[in-house]
């Protein structure tokens, strides 16, 4: 297995987020993907490597080019209003909801922060955009390292911010370019007719779904929280199916909080029954390790013996896979269940 990591990813340390009124910690931390490398050192279930300059031109494709413009130059602008900003991250403040109108673009910055966000807990740093271009390169450089002539059976874009939650033109979640997403337009790019994307992340992959939702040439399936009472709240529900061509290519199997693992593997296996049934020739996981009992965000029951099951059961596929980095938050353990995921798939 090729393990492409983000040299830049502690570039992006978001100082604190709002959460519930409150200004708090960042969950999000530099200190989770350092606990994966150093699993890494004690477990080398792959070779590392730094990616390659990240290709603009398919990062556009994926995301809406206004958007992109925004998140190159949204701090050095931050800052340019006034210098004392550079003490302080970007969180938004407004957004148009509703009635409101969102394509013209304003003038007014904090504006443009709403237009392109959908939460307050996703704070935009000195270094964000440099941490997400060089993720999306970890991303294009795992999906290409798989096209035909390329000799690993599987590929991992490990890297922060995670990407799952990061729509056609918008930011939240933690996320800021949708490294899943990323991953299969490239393989679809290098050949690959039929590419399934499964998110197993405990959140809903929404900006996934938005950004393949009508159309059949990408597989959209996820496993998580019942949105009724779990973030993103707003999709994930199981009645959203795709639209125009994409109407039958989206999946979403909610579970309750308190999900155990026998259930939690039910919904698995009918997950890569559907990636079976679809015909993918190359899968994509949004692998967030949040589903575990541990975890301080998050309420499902899998422990961490149980992620060597996981990765046994996606490689039954057969199929040829790239991993992408998503959540986890309790940090002492995310390295553990990470390579036990990449140990369990084999190489």
């Amino acid at each position: 297995m090729l393990i492409f990591h983000n040299p830049a990813h502690a570039r992006h340390d978001g100082r604190q987020e709002m959460y519930r009124g409150r200004l708090v910690p960042c969950h999000e931390t530099p200190a989770r993907l350092q606990h994966v490398m150093d699993e890494l050192q004690r477990r080398p279930v792959g070779a590392l490597r730094t990616p390659g300059d990240a290709d603009g031109a398919l990062i556009r494709r994926v995301h809406a080019p206004r958007y992109v413009d925004f998140l190159a130059s949204a701090w050095d602008e931050w800052v340019a209003l006034d210098p004392a900003n550079a003490a302080l991250d970007v969180l938004p403040s407004v957004w148009p909801v509703r009635g409101f109108r969102a394509d013209v673009l304003p003038a007014n910055f904090a504006a443009r922060v709403g237009l392109f966000s959908f939460d307050a807990g996703s704070p935009l740093t000195a270094g964000t955009w440099e941490a997400a271009r060089t993720g999306a390169a970890c991303a294009i450089d795992a999906a290409r390292a798989l096209l035909p002539g390329g000799a690993p059976r599987a590929t991992m874009a490990l890297t922060r911010p995670p990407g799952h939650h990061a729509g056609p033109d918008f930011f939240g979640g933690y996320c800021f370019l949708n490294n899943a997403a990323i991953a299969a337009q490239a393989l679809r790019d290098g050949g690959a007719r039929r590419v399934a994307v499964l998110d197993i992340d405990y959140h809903h992959g929404n900006g996934t779904q938005s950004l393949f939702y009508e159309r059949s040439d990408v597989l959209t399936v996820s496993i998580h929280g019942d949105p009724a009472t779990e973030y993103p709240f707003f999709l994930g529900h199981a009645d959203e199916h795709g639209a125009g061509e994409g109407f039958g290519f989206n999946l979403n199997l909610p579970l309750a909080a308190g999900t155990d693992f026998m259930r939690w593997s039910a919904a698995l296996d009918h997950a890569l029954a559907e990636v079976r049934r679809f015909g993918a020739e190359a899968l994509v996981i949004a692998l967030g390790v949040d589903t575990f009992e541990g975890d301080p965000i998050s309420r499902f029951r899998v422990a961490s013996a149980d992620y060597l099951k996981i990765g046994a059961a996606i490689a039954a596929l057969g199929l040829p896979t790239v991993f992408t980095m998503e959540g986890g938050y309790a940090v002492a353990e995310v390295g553990i269940n990470v390579v036990n995921v990449l140990e369990g798939f084999g190489s």
